[in-house]
């Protein structure tokens, strides 16, 4: 039973179905894990939300930041911006069961030694504090406070991460952790920076390049940075391509970490 885990498609729903052709997915004997950032920038939200969920048994999803961001707009907390593509999935009569399974989502998944997050991990933090922190979020978001919890993530400052945050602060504090971070100084300090790696701003690093990461017998597999491309390392593999931005759709089988792409298919604005 191959398990591949897949790149951010925001939306780009021609090219899913493109990449799944490539590696001749079959439901019921083969898995997908998809790193979160399923909507938004591609034309086909609604399509790939819908898919996703039919197929639920055979796929395993992590939340990104644009996911969070439907939810947002759908609940009315903030508005769609020129460039957003999610009008399908808001207008959609089936618009409810969508956006409740997809808020039902979890921010992270750890199995068989890997560990899959949208963004990455604070040089600080463990697996298992990872694992801790994703639940306290992943509790309230698919809880009857949701809509407290988005509000607080898309119009209240992020906080700075400290273990001692309580209530509404440390939730927002780990979702943009888990959904946003890209590069941190050693100490954990988040940039908003999202530009090529060897542009990062002085004093911080890609969050995998902090020498006193703590590191486990854990492969993380990530997506969110499309500038830093399809990444691989013994212990990391970043998986944002870029289709969104008219590069590549990738997928790795974790088996034995071949890699299939295929060239985005979609139109973009």
């Amino acid at each position: 039973m191959p398990t591949y885990a897949i790149g951010d498609i925001q939306g780009c729903f021609n090219s899913l179905r493109n990449l799944l052709d490539r590696i001749t997915f079959q439901p019921r004997t083969d898995r997908i894990w998809l790193v979160g950032d399923l909507v938004n920038r591609g034309p086909k939200s609604l399509s790939v939300l819908r898919y996703l969920r039919q197929t639920e048994p055979a796929v395993q999803v992590v939340l990104g930041n644009h996911d969070l961001f439907l939810l947002a707009v759908a609940e009315g907390i903030v508005p769609p911006r020129p460039n957003d593509t999610i009008q399908d999935v808001l207008a959609a009569p089936d618009r409810n069961e969508l956006l409740t399974w997809l808020r039902r989502q979890p921010l992270h998944h750890h199995e068989n030694g890997f560990f899959m997050v949208h963004a990455g991990l604070l040089p600080q933090w463990t697996i298992a504090d990872t694992v801790k922190f994703a639940r306290e979020v992943e509790a309230v978001l698919s809880g009857p406070d949701y809509r407290a919890l988005l509000q607080a993530i898309f119009q209240n400052p992020p906080p700075a991460w400290k273990p001692s945050l309580s209530g509404m602060d440390r939730l927002v504090s780990i979702t943009r952790v888990l959904t946003r971070l890209r590069t941190c100084t050693p100490t954990g300090e988040m940039s908003n920076f999202s530009g090529p790696p060897e542009e990062t701003p002085p004093g911080y690093f890609p969050w995998f390049r902090i020498p006193t990461r703590h590191r486990a017998n854990t492969t993380v597999i990530t997506g969110h940075w499309a500038a830093l491309g399809l990444h691989m390392e013994p212990n990391l593999l970043a998986l944002d391509s870029g289709c969104a931005w008219g590069r590549q759709l990738t997928a790795v089988r974790l088996e034995d970490r071949e890699v299939f792409q295929v060239q985005c298919s979609e139109t973009h604005n």
